[in-house]
């Protein structure tokens, strides 16, 4: 495909890349508790530690020549990185339970954690979508946190993945598997962690 659907493509894929996403996610996790909009720092720090930091090495070594591109096409250079991220990841929530973080953003981040750490198994072998893996997670947990009103943001999920099919970045299984698994894994360990943390 080619011409201004191609170009529509290329736009999904740069706005709903993963770091975004995540980073947005992130930035409304505390909207579940009491004093929000006061704790949404709370989410900008998650946010550096999850997307900023990661992002940035990413692009450092995309400039360096040592990566292929920002999105990571090459399955082989997705493993460490991902666990480079997880790492971070880490490290991020470590900070935030040290200063006595909201329980709503730890939820999300150790879910995040389980998300990133099959990733980085699975991309050893195979190329799962991590942007439909993404879009998919935030789309159900948005649902989940403010209702059927948001139903409409699952169709992101769908165009999002069509976006990385018609690039020939996945193939459709790949991009099926991601969203099953953001939409599934993702999601519903942040619902069962925010069920039993928040009890």
């Amino acid at each position: 495909m080619t011409g201004p659907w191609r170009t529509f493509a290329r736009v999904l894929t740069e706005v709903f890349q993963p770091p975004v996403v995540v980073g947005v996610l992130l930035l409304i996790s505390p909207a579940i508790e009491p004093g929000f909009p006061g704790t949404v720092w709370f989410g900008l720090l998650a946010a550096f530690f999850v997307c900023v930091l990661p992002l940035a090495y990413v692009l450092a070594m995309v400039k360096l020549g040592r990566i292929t591109d920002h999105h990571v096409s090459d399955r082989r250079q997705r493993t460490p990185l991902l666990l480079l991220a997880l790492a971070s990841v880490v490290a991020g929530l470590a900070v935030l339970q040290g200063i006595g973080g909201p329980v709503s953003v730890a939820v999300m981040i150790i879910a995040l954690i389980g998300g990133i750490g099959v990733l980085a198994i699975v991309s050893a072998f195979w190329k799962m979508s991590g942007h439909a893996s993404a879009i998919s997670a935030a789309a159900v947990i948005t649902v989940l946190m403010f209702g059927p009103a948001w139903l409409p943001v699952l169709l992101l999920v769908p165009a999002v993945g069509w976006s990385r099919v018609v690039l020939r970045a996945h193939t459709f299984a790949q991009v099926v598997v991601g969203a099953v698994f953001g939409g599934g894994v993702i999601a519903g360990l942040w619902w069962l962690l925010r069920g039993w943390m928040l009890a």
